[in-house]
Parts: C-alpha cells; sequence; structure tokens
C-alpha cells in the first residue's frame, strides 16, 4: 500500500486497537502537557481569538522563536482586529518584512477587512466560517475555535502530522491526498470528550519540543511505549518524504541603482513572489544594465563591480540573484513614477524589503 501511495493502518495489532488507543494517546497527552507542556508563550491563556489568530497565522511554517519578536512588535501596533483592518496594508507588509511566506501578511489584512465588513467586526465562532476567511485552512479555523469558543475540533498541522505518523505507524507522504484524509479521520477519531484546549495544545507541543523532525526524544515521550514507530526502530522512516522533485534554477540580476545616499526601489505587484513589497529592480540577467537603466528608469549610470551572487531557496525554486550596484551620473527624464520610490540606504533597510533583497 505504502508503494502505492496510499496510507495503511495495520488495525490487527494490539496498539491499533482504536477504543482503547484513542482513551490511552489522549489521557496521557493531557496529562504530559498540563505538566511538561508550553505554558507562557505570548498568545496562551487568552480566549482572544485576534490574538490567537495572529499568532496561528504567524506560526505557520516558522519556529516559535522567531515568531516572538514579530508577535510582540505586531500587537503593539494592531493591537485589536479594529486597528488591523484600518490599516494600510504597506504598514502590515513593512512589519511582516523579515518573516516570509508575505502571502500570510497580505491574508491576515484582507481577512480583518472582511470581518469587519461581513461579520460586524465581531470574529466568527464556527470552524466553517473561520476557515472561509483569507490565509485560514481547515487546521487553523480548528485550533481558534477550539481555544477560543471550546469547539470540539481537530487539529492537523505539520506538527501532528509526525506525531501521528509515528505513533500510529501511518505509512506514505502526509501531503498526498489519501493519506492526508487518514490522517483527518485518525485526528478526529482521537479527539477526548473533555479539556480539548489542553489536548490540543498538547498536540502542538509535544511535536514541537519531544516528536521533533530531527533528534526526536522518544524516552520523555509520554508515548513511548504505544508508538510504532519507536517500537519498530523506524522513527527516522515517519513520516515519509515528499517523492522528490528537480528544483528548478531561475536568475535574475536586481539593480540597486545609487543617488546621493539613496537607492531606488520599486513596488512589486500584489500578486506572485514578494507580492506587494518594495524590492530592488529586477532585469533578466543576459540584458545590459546600463541600458535598462537608462530605458526604463531615464537614467544615466556608470556600473560598479557586481556583489557576489545570492542564492534564495524558494519552496518550489531556486533563484540566484545578482546584485548590480550602478551610480546614477544624470537623467534623460525624471525617474519618480507611482511604484518607484527614492529612500536613503537606511530608511531602504527599514522598509517592506523581501529578506534576500
Amino acid at each position: 500500500a505504502a508503494a502505492a501511495g496510499r496510507c495503511r493502518i495495520d488495525r490487527a495489532r494490539p496498539d491499533h486497537h482504536f477504543p482503547q488507543v484513542n482513551r490511552d494517546f489522549s489521557t496521557r497527552l493531557i496529562a504530559w502537557q498540563k505538566q511538561h507542556g508550553r505554558h507562557d508563550l505570548p498568545w496562551q491563556n487568552t480566549r482572544d481569538p485576534y490574538a490567537v489568530w495572529v499568532s496561528e497565522i504567524m506560526l505557520q511554517q516558522t519556529q516559535v522563536s522567531a515568531v516572538i519578536p514579530y508577535y510582540a512588535r505586531f500587537m503593539a501596533r494592531f493591537p485589536d482586529l479594529a486597528s488591523l483592518a484600518a490599516a494600510d496594508q504597506e504598514a502590515v507588509l513593512q512589519l511582516w518584512s523579515g518573516l516570509g511566506y508575505y502571502s500570510r501578511a497580505r491574508n491576515l489584512h484582507a481577512a480583518a477587512v472582511r470581518i469587519k465588513a461581513e461579520h460586524g467586526g465581531v470574529f466568527p465562532r464556527d470552524p466553517a466560517a473561520i476557515e472561509a476567511l483569507p490565509g485560514i485552512g481547515r487546521s487553523t479555523a480548528a485550533a481558534i475555535a477550539s481555544f477560543c469558543f471550546g469547539v470540539r475540533a481537530a487539529i492537523l498541522d505539520g506538527n501532528v502530522k509526525r506525531v501521528l505518523t509515528r505513533c500510529f505507524g501511518i505509512a506514505g507522504w502526509p501531503g498526498e491526498s489519501g493519506v492526508e484524509k487518514q490522517l483527518w479521520t485518525l485526528a478526529e477519531t482521537l479527539l477526548p470528550e473533555r479539556d480539548l484546549e489542553t489536548y490540543t495544545q498538547g498536540l502542538m507541543d509535544l511535536g514541537a519540543t519531544l516528536c521533533t523532525r530531527s533528534k526526536p526524544d522518544c524516552a520523555r515521550c509520554p508515548m513511548q511505549d504505544i508508538c510504532v514507530a519507536r517500537r519498530e526502530n523506524r522513527v527516522a522512516q515517519f513520516p515519509a518524504s515528499k517523492p522528490r522533485k528537480a528544483s528548478p534554477l531561475r536568475e535574475t540580476t536586481m539593480l540597486l541603482l545609487l543617488r546621493d545616499g539613496e537607492i531606488l526601489l520599486e513596488k512589486r505587484p500584489s500578486s506572485g513572489i514578494w507580492g506587494g513589497l518594495w524590492s530592488l529592480p529586477e532585469m533578466d540577467p543576459a540584458g545590459d544594465p546600463q541600458r535598462e537603466a537608462e530605458n526604463r528608469f531615464g537614467l544615466r549610470c556608470e556600473a560598479l563591480a557586481p556583489l557576489p551572487d545570492l542564492m534564495h531557496a524558494f519552496t518550489h525554486f531556486r533563484l540566484q540573484i545578482r546584485p548590480q550596484p550602478l551610480r546614477v551620473i544624470g537623467f534623460t527624464q525624471q525617474a519618480e513614477s507611482p511604484g518607484r520610490l527614492w529612500l536613503g540606504l537606511e530608511d531602504a533597510a527599514g522598509a517592506a524589503l523581501p529578506t534576500p533583497v
């Protein structure tokens, strides 16, 4: 079944006798979380759906240690849903700069605007209504509903998938639709009747602190004697890796157009990579930077020595960047126009720029 890309749970094994395992799993997890779980993160100990929502979006594909300072700054600037809905997207993106996956910030802002328009500024309670908001998936909606409104709903983020595949010996890559469907069924079956918030937080904590991707601390895990992966000495094999595909390489030249201590930035389109952020102008690496500067921006420039190439990895491709500095020595026409901005270097460094820029 694994070779065919399907998920299999061997129900003949004693540890997969679901009624008993369900009680054992949830009872152990709840007891462990109360004693050993995380209890003092900035977004915990609150039922404010806005605070929980912001944290859940920031924590998507980002570690807690990286999120904490961003979360503090964001909540200080936008302490409630009304302030976020009233903000300019540019201000939101600027606070997000460096955290990556910028569509999260755009969706966060868009969702706040929609909640204000469609829900009277009150965060919806129903998981389906929450999931209908921009940037919120099934697992995130369930987490918000569980933590803030006590709704009995299952979560299934990356940490939870890792815990379940190891503990129950689930074969196959979790991103494959059949495997993911089986995991959702299992996650819903395991839900306890009480202490749901503690259980949900425990799933997150167990995957983040003990059942980690590398070097899991199985000796301290509350599931060590019922975990299939540990018993069979196959922890490293779960979850199965995504089938590998060659990561394509793209190349670009970024122009650093310098004028009296200022640099020219260009606003990127709202969709696509780094959507809505300010960036350095890009051009085809095969082109002539000086001619590009003159034809596109009306600038006469002298080319300086290129800076070392920079490689930046995205989820689906790698980008090789060649930074090309040019000193502006004259104008053939005015370079200022909508979507372009001259900034001092210090101010530019504080703008909403992508990390490699």
